[in-house]
């Protein structure tokens, strides 16, 4: 059965994974809230709990492979490659740029659904996306488990997106943050260096 959303609010409480302050992302946009899915993701029953709703949810675009980007969208993409029983591969960065590395590789007959954490943007996603088009595969869709942008940032994407979770946390512009106004200090969570 998939989680309700009071019951994914609660798994994130329950895990510290929703905090507030005052964070910088990592498409460079300020916020006071910010979701740390590694958090919930490090309990193994919580990350299989979560993949097999995201596959429940996209089965039917009969994905030959999932392909997420590294790092938050490792574990997730990981269990809902094992939860629809196709290989599950990720993408890293080398010299800035996001490309399939560790003999990872896509083909024209593949079928790519692109899984991460969290989706605030989109950037990452459509990046991961257009990581599996220069390899030849057909993107047939995308999720995550936490659509931060209350839906706005899957309209910019050009396949079926699907969130486990959608929510609205405020983001700012660096130059418009009332948090940063105010003097309170900043923190860049996660594992990516904020874009330029």
């Amino acid at each position: 059965m998939e989680p309700t959303r009071d019951a994914l609010l609660d798994l994130f409480r329950r895990s510290g994974a929703l905090l507030d302050g005052h964070f910088r992302l990592t498409s460079g946009l300020h916020s006071s809230g910010y979701l740390q899915c590694a958090l919930v993701l490090q309990h193994p029953e919580h990350a299989e709990r979560l993949g097999r709703a995201i596959a429940g949810r996209t089965g039917a675009l009969r994905a030959t492979a999932v392909l997420s980007p590294a790092l938050g969208g490792v574990v997730i993409g990981h269990e809902v490659g094992r939860a629809l029983g196709v290989r599950a591969i990720f993408a890293e960065r080398e010299d800035g740029a996001l490309m399939l590395r560790r003999g990872f590789a896509l083909s024209e007959s593949d079928r790519v659904l692109v899984v991460e954490d969290v989706l605030t943007t989109g950037g990452s996603t459509r990046e991961t996306m257009q990581v599996a088009r220069a390899a030849g595969a057909h993107v047939v869709g995308a999720a995550s488990i936490v659509d931060r942008s209350a839906g706005q940032a899957a309209g910019m994407l050009d396949v079926p997106f699907q969130a486990l979770l959608t929510i609205a946390l405020p983001t700012y512009e660096p130059d418009a943050c009332p948090l940063c106004a105010q003097g309170v200090p900043v923190v860049k969570p996660g594992s990516r260096q904020v874009q330029a």
